[in-house]
């Protein structure tokens, strides 16, 4: 719906696909295992809860 809130997500995807070492490419992905997809978005979720706590403090 917001075009830059979609950039800003792709961005962080890329990033976190990045850190576990997953070859994410732009558009389609459907190449990829479940475990590969699923240590991405465990790694999003990670990073948003440990960015939360930090607001928190």
């Amino acid at each position: 719906m917001i075009p830059n809130a979609r950039q800003a997500m792709d961005q962080f995807k890329m990033e976190a696909a990045n850190q576990v070492g997953v070859n994410l490419k732009q558009g389609y992905n459907g190449d990829l295992t479940s475990r590969e997809a699923g240590s991405v978005g465990g790694q999003m979720v990670k990073k948003m809860i440990e960015a939360y706590e930090n607001g928190m403090k």
